[in-house]
């Protein structure tokens, strides 16, 4: 039987398609099984042999045994045997031609991964394609049930019936004479690389291979939003609250100056003056709860882009990030602020009311300004910044580095976003006079925080910590690297006195 594994066993990656001609001896039909015994010649020579052994028991008295003329019988039969022996294995090659020819009747199938569908989920190794064999009947590894007489398919170590062999994603047979493998499972070549190949989360199609055949691709360090590098050039818009990228399926709100915001952070996006003096009060809330109060009434104002930039170049030894969102003043002059919002009902755009609002120096901060169309969680981390930057000056700090400030009031805002959603709920409601005309109801700014809104606040955490400048980003790290060590009260008072954080 040796013969008959070697004519099954093709080589590797190849997937065979033959007869199956028996039903119950791998192949072989009862006729051929019977043609390969000789036991019926032996049981004639024994007879001969029991027979010529009588006739000598009989003659031995007075008679002479021909010897030699036994002797010539016994080569007889022996050359008898022999050819009834080859004439047996001659049948037994013309079987198996016959089996080789059958299973030879269309080009071989191979499992093989597929050029123009790499990705991080590489295709499992190939597998040998031998035929699997069980005690002495074939199984389909589909159906589990003989497979009897016609076709069959071998690949991936077992057989199957044509119609068994199925792509594990669509579940319709696979009759591509190639197709690819992952964890075991055999996938149509376009099936395979629509579930595994990664797709561009902005413009929808197959991020492309490089020459070399590796994808490529771009994520945000974050959101992990992956898509093709070309869209980093091509000028295609970042929501300004949490930086990702406008998909080609959804639309981007535009501002008036410019800045695109998308839909999830427009939700909770506060507009105008009057909306924000609920946040505000939990902020002011929040610094009493750390025995930080802050006694003097500071007006709070939202502003556009245009007048943030104009008071900031009023202002004198200030320093800000590239892209200031927030500006605590010192100074007297007349900033216009937004008293009704350029969204409407249902993400409308209408026209933006602003007004000219006198600031009056009666202590050292004269008003805190702050972005419009910011998230709530974004507009309340830049006022709580700000709000230290008050404090240091209203308590009497001495002029100080922007490394300790700016770090100092950085660990404020973390501190609060860190309260914001470990509390998961915030206490913000709209007040009776905030316009109708608001992005969002007042129910959406209050009560437990969606889970986008939880992983926004992540993000905004997540960018003061990672944050690379050396005023923000190193003095952020020290400064919270002192308060663990020494607590909020005893850092603070060491920075009143030697104008440091401790060491």
């Amino acid at each position: 039987m040796g013969w008959l594994s070697k004519i099954f066993k093709g080589p590797v990656n190849r997937v065979s398609r033959g007869h199956y001609n028996g039903n119950s001896h791998e192949g072989y039909s009862a006729q051929h099984t019977k043609s390969y015994g000789v036991h019926g010649n032996e049981d004639e020579d024994m007879d001969h042999a029991i027979a010529l052994s009588l006739s000598e028991e009989d003659q031995r008295k007075g008679k002479t045994i021909d010897t030699g003329h036994h002797l010539d019988e016994d080569e007889q039969i022996a050359q008898a045997l022999q050819e009834n022996i080859g004439h047996n294995l001659a049948e037994d090659e013309q079987l198996a031609r016959a089996l080789q020819e059958s299973m030879n009747d269309g080009p071989p199938r191979q499992h093989i991964p597929v050029e123009d569908v790499n990705s991080e989920s590489t295709p499992a190794s190939i597998l040998p394609s031998n035929i699997f064999r069980t005690s002495g009947l074939r199984v389909c590894a589909g159906c589990r049930s003989p497979i009897g007489r016609g076709r069959f398919l071998s690949c991936m170590d077992s057989v199957w019936h044509p119609e068994c062999f199925r792509c594990y994603a669509c579940d319709r047979p696979i009759s591509e004479y190639e197709f690819a493998v992952h964890e075991n499972h055999a996938y149509h070549r376009p099936c395979y690389k629509e579930r595994f190949h990664p797709k561009c989360d902005v413009c929808s199609s197959f991020i492309p291979t490089d020459k070399n055949g590796l994808i490529e691709y771009r994520a945000h360090p974050f959101w992990m939003q992956k898509y093709c590098p070309s869209h980093e050039n091509d000028g295609t818009p970042r929501c300004c609250s949490c930086e990702r990228m406008e998909p080609k399926d959804s639309q981007y709100i535009t501002l008036d100056d410019g800045r695109r915001l998308c839909l999830e952070c427009l939700h909770t996006a506060i507009m105008e003056t009057n909306e924000c003096q609920p946040l505000y009060i939990d902020i002011q809330e929040f610094y009493e709860g750390m025995n930080m109060k802050v006694e003097q009434q500071v007006p709070l104002l939202l502003v556009e882009r245009q007048a943030l930039n104009e008071a900031m170049e009023a202002e004198k030894s200030v320093h800000h990030l590239p892209e200031t969102r927030g500006l605590c003043l010192s100074e007297e002059q007349i900033v216009r602020t937004i008293l009704k919002g350029p969204i409407g009902p249902g993400n409308r755009i209408i026209d933006m009311v602003t007004g000219p609002y006198k600031l009056i120096r009666r202590c050292e901060v004269t008003a805190i300004l702050i972005l419009y169309g910011l998230p709530r969680l974004l507009t309340g981390s830049i006022l709580a910044h700000e709000m230290m930057h008050a404090y240091l000056r209203l308590k009497g700090y001495r002029t100080l580095s922007p490394e300790v400030e700016e770090g100092i009031c950085q660990v404020l805002a973390h501190l609060w976003l860190e309260s914001e959603i470990t509390s998961g709920s915030g206490s913000m409601s709209t007040t009776s006079d905030a316009s109708s005309s608001s992005s969002t109801s007042s129910s959406s700014k209050k009560g437990a925080k969606t889970e986008f809104e939880k992983r926004l606040g992540e993000f905004f955490k997540y960018q003061i910590e990672t944050d690379s400048s050396v005023a923000y980003g190193d003095g952020f790290r020290a400064g919270m690297r002192a308060i663990e060590r020494y607590g909020l009260r005893s850092t603070l008072d060491h920075i009143k006195m030697t104008g440091s954080f401790p060491c």
